[in-house]
């Protein structure tokens, strides 16, 4: 097996990814048991959505008793969102936290954000949902909202702040087999997820996506000339590489660059130890999608 650092000039190309601005919110859910937290988490987490003007969400790590407020099994999540309206964000995680957490037993969610730019008030979009009879309380030395439910009772910390971030970084790892796909997909998501700070939101992604669309309202589409199973009708349009049957992608999201870099980095690191893996490259559109470029082959210099 070719060991990474020996890998850099062999299989990983001189080419770059785009990534962009956006804005995170940073929280902790809890629950009396870790299959609840998990359940909440990948449910509130679940469908990407920034592409099509939605939130887009991932879990940055699950948290022992001893590391949430209120010592319990908790878990770190982050919700994303790319545009400036802030109230149209508010609105969105309100639904994913009112539909995917508060109707989970015992929950709750705290802020935790760190140096945030601003701060929402959840007792417009999330608090009401105890229809007026919702209280606030001083509780693990935060503000806290008490929301009446069925199974008293989800609560929620008043204010949860909102941080500048990097979205949509990404790289691709060209496989000849099947099952590498996956296999080298698992290790590069273990890597990343030793970095504090990041999220992939797809993990392992099926579909890279292009800027150009002949349906502009679906929004992006398939990026074609890296569809394998396109390249003969393609021919000389293609842009898949010889021998090559599978391009997956990783997408990462940070709350700053240097973090985005070094996740990057772990999980190139862990694709590039697998023979099968061919090449390893990027989605980037002519800096039309974002004004962060990323040079793959400068994460290691």
């Amino acid at each position: 097996m070719i060991k990474a650092n020996e890998s850099i000039g062999l299989k990983v190309y001189n080419t770059y990814c785009e990534a962009f601005k956006g804005f995170c919110f940073r929280v902790i859910v809890t629950a009396e048991d870790m299959e609840t937290v998990r359940r909440a988490a990948y449910d509130a987490t679940s469908t990407p959505g920034t592409v099509i003007g939605r939130v887009e969400g991932g879990i940055e790590s699950f948290l022992v008793k001893k590391q949430t407020p209120d010592g319990r099994y908790g878990a770190i999540l982050q919700f994303w969102y790319n545009n400036n309206n802030i109230e149209k964000f508010e609105l969105e995680l309100s639904y994913r936290i009112r539909q995917d957490i508060l109707v989970k037993p015992f929950t709750t969610v705290f802020n935790a954000s760190i140096d945030p730019i601003g701060k929402i008030n959840t007792m417009k979009n999330i608090g009401h949902c105890g229809d007026g009879y919702e209280w606030e309380e001083k509780l693990y030395e935060r503000t806290m909202i008490v929301v009446p439910i069925a199974i008293p009772n989800f609560k929620i910390e008043r204010e949860l702040g909102y941080m500048n971030g990097i979205m949509g970084a990404n790289f691709w790892y060209m496989c000849n087999e099947k099952k590498t796909v996956i296999k080298a997909g698992k290790a590069a998501l273990n890597a990343i997820k030793e970095v504090k700070g990041v999220i992939t939101p797809f993990d392992i992604c099926s579909a890279a996506s292009k800027t150009q669309t002949n349906y502009p309202w679906i929004g992006p589409t398939t990026n074609h000339p890296y569809c394998p199973s396109l390249k003969n009708m393609l021919k000389e349009n293609s842009f898949v590489p010889d021998n090559v049957n599978y391009i997956p992608e990783i997408v990462i999201n940070g709350l700053n660059k240097k973090l985005v870099e070094k996740a990057m980095k772990a999980g190139i690191e862990a694709v590039i130890n697998f023979d099968d893996v061919l090449h390893v490259s990027a989605g980037n559109y002519n800096g039309i999608l974002g004004e962060y470029k990323i040079n793959l082959r400068g994460l290691f210099r």
